[in-house]
């Protein structure tokens, strides 16, 4: 089902007020569109740079109904935002992406059924529902060899390296089932790692997708550092990888920016791929492409949203991306002299807390 494009002057509602937020509402503003922010904290760094704002909490009907009357379109920027809180917008407004994506994408429990009903590559797991369920998942995955690495994560409420646990052995499950408690969780078998990166995919409401080169993804303490582009893949890698993405999307009736985080797997001298997670929105490993591409992921994404043609994916640059954590984005001055050509955003976030992503910057490249 194709959807009306929206005119410059119509409103795109973003539900989240961060720092992809922030972005996307000033993108908006680039192509002439203005921004809504609903988010329930006041010092929102999205608020700042929109047009409307609503503050108000996440299971504020009332509220909800009155910021998605106001948009002709609403969008999101994270995925934990309670189902029922996007069940009142789509009542009142267009949602895209859709309710399902953020459903799938929020439960990894729920996300790799999805996934694995498409046939898709995924770490060898098992369901693990409450603590009594947890060494028996371990011996299934272990299968007799009690060294295996395995990774322990929470269906729900995990990013940035949060909400998981490394299992090395039989003497770490009691510490493991403490941790977890009566929750639900993912217990993953570790692969033979050698790098992560991430598709980025747009796709529109007649289903043209657009593909960015993929980045390579370097991550500290289970936050990303580094997006470095292109990330060193086989062709055949890539191509497999991106026809991985676009099944995705095109399963879930998508619309907007994809994220489809990937392993790069060691395989008999070569490599392979297997998905990490999903992410219904713009990325993090995709803010270089604001300066690397002819069209950036968040200006794509309000595209897509708002019913306009898709813009150009095409990379002009090497890249890379450094996220800038707490009290790092202080030197501000001193990475711009060193580099005049350097591409430095800020969030506008006021306490730089320690691992806190505040601002990212990107150098470029001559496009090898």
């Amino acid at each position: 089902m194709t959807i009306e494009p929206l005119p410059p002057g119509a409103t795109v509602g973003i539900v989240g007020g961060g720092q992809l937020g922030r972005m996307m509402a000033q993108a908006a503003a680039k192509i002439g569109l203005k921004a809504s922010i609903f988010a329930p904290d006041a010092e929102s760094p999205a608020f700042e740079v929109s047009a409307f704002q609503h503050c108000a909490a996440y299971d504020d009907g009332a509220a909800l109904e009155r910021f998605a009357r106001e948009a002709d379109a609403v969008t999101y920027e994270f995925e934990n935002i309670p189902s029922a809180a996007l069940a009142i917008i789509e009542q009142h407004s267009r949602l895209a992406p859709n309710r399902r994506a953020m459903e799938v994408s929020q439960d990894r429990i729920e996300e790799r059924r999805f996934l694995d009903g498409l046939e898709l590559p995924c770490a060898p797991y098992a369901e693990v529902h409450g603590k009594d369920d947890l060494e028996s998942a371990w011996r299934a995955l272990t299968a007799g060899n009690p060294d295996t690495l395995l990774f322990l994560k929470r269906a729900r409420y995990g990013y940035d390296g949060k909400g998981q646990m490394r299992i090395k052995g039989a003497g770490d499950l009691a510490a493991a089932r403490g941790w977890l408690g009566g929750g639900d969780a993912l217990l993953e078998k570790g692969i033979e790692f050698a790098f992560e990166f991430s598709i980025l995919c747009v796709r529109d409401d007649r289903g043209k997708m657009l593909f960015y080169d993929p980045p390579r993804n370097i991550h500290d303490d289970g936050i990303l550092r580094e997006s470095i582009v292109p990330a060193p893949l086989p062709d055949d890698v890539m191509r497999t990888a991106k026809n991985t993405a676009g099944e995705i999307a095109s399963a879930l009736g998508y619309v907007g920016v994809l994220a489809v985080e990937m392993f790069a797997e060691k395989r008999n001298g070569g490599l392979g791929a297997v998905i990490n997670e999903i992410a219904p929105r713009v990325h993090n490993s995709g803010h270089w492409t604001a300066d690397a591409c002819t069209v950036g992921q968040f200006e794509n994404h309000i595209r897509a949203v708002a019913g306009w043609p898709l813009g150009s994916t095409e990379r002009h640059s090497d890249a890379r991306m450094v996220n800038l954590l707490g009290e790092e984005a202080h030197g501000w001055q001193t990475l711009l002299e060193d580099n005049p050509s350097r591409s430095l955003t800020l969030y506008g976030k006021k306490d730089a807390m320690n691992g806190r992503k505040m601002g990212h910057y990107v150098d470029l490249m001559p496009k090898t």
